[in-house]
């Protein structure tokens, strides 16, 4: 057990690295820690050290506390990855094992038909499926797809990959994706879907994605704020200027 001395290294941060080193290895997720006045006596220093501490951590996402309770070890954040990917196949790099419920499947008129290259009197496949990890649900997913790609989709078994799927059955490969994030809070039947409190926060991604140009999939799912985030890499770069623009005037 790692102790609490004087030193140049205020005390706050020193308990705010004992915690951190409890929250990250030691306990579970959804796990509690001590009270305010049990980590105070524990490290001998006042509750308001202790307070400082666990604030920083809760503003960090490493805690969190539920009120009248106490504060626990937070869940895990999942990085949403940017790559055109499956569900399923990302569930198993990380090491858990996926599941779909497939909510309902049929064919209707989507709001959109431009993004599948639809004409005005022609159908959509829309298939809407609860995505679960190590039987947590996770996201729900709305989409419509492309009869031309996909004809008679509505008879296949859509419980697993949709990826794997196309390109089991139907040669079709997706190769190109363009995807918008914005945020949301749970209306009751997605937070009842997603084991959640009504307005609790999502993250909410469409996805509109095609194989050989030919549109294919435009599909709307709603991430569990709690338990995913977005990490980005940033540089400074302005468009045009990297190494492989074109320097001078035109041709």
């Amino acid at each position: 057990m790692h102790e609490i001395v004087d030193g140049p290294k205020p005390k706050h941060a020193q308990l705010r690295e004992i915690l951190r080193r409890l929250a990250e290895h030691d306990l579970a997720p959804g796990s509690p820690i001590p009270s305010e006045r049990d980590l105070a006596e524990r490290y001998g220093v006042s509750r308001i050290t202790v307070r400082a501490a666990v604030g920083q951590l809760v503003a960090e996402g490493l805690l969190t506390r539920a009120k009248g309770r106490g504060t626990f070890i937070a869940q895990r954040r999942y990085d949403l990855q940017h790559l055109l990917a499956s569900f399923t196949s990302d569930m198993k790099a990380r090491g858990l094992e996926p599941s779909t419920e497939v909510i309902s499947c049929g064919q209707g008129t989507p709001g959109s038909k431009a993004s599948l290259g639809l004409d005005a009197d022609e159908y959509a496949y829309r298939v809407v499926r609860l995505r679960r990890a190590d039987g947590a649900p996770l996201a729900l997913e709305a989409g419509w797809y492309s009869p031309h790609l996909l004809p008679e989709l509505d008879r296949c078994d859509l419980s697993g990959s949709l990826y794997e799927l196309f390109a089991a059955k139907y040669g079709v490969q997706l190769d190109e994706a363009r995807q918008t994030v914005w945020a949301e809070t749970a209306d009751a039947d997605t937070a009842k879907a997603l084991d959640v409190r009504k307005g609790s926060p999502l993250l909410v991604f469409r996805r509109v994605a095609s194989a050989q140009g030919r549109p294919c999939e435009d599909v709307t799912s709603w991430y569990r704020g709690d338990l995913y985030q977005v990490t980005m890499k940033l540089d400074r770069t302005v468009p045009g200027t990297g190494p492989n623009s074109a320097k001078g005037g035109t041709r």
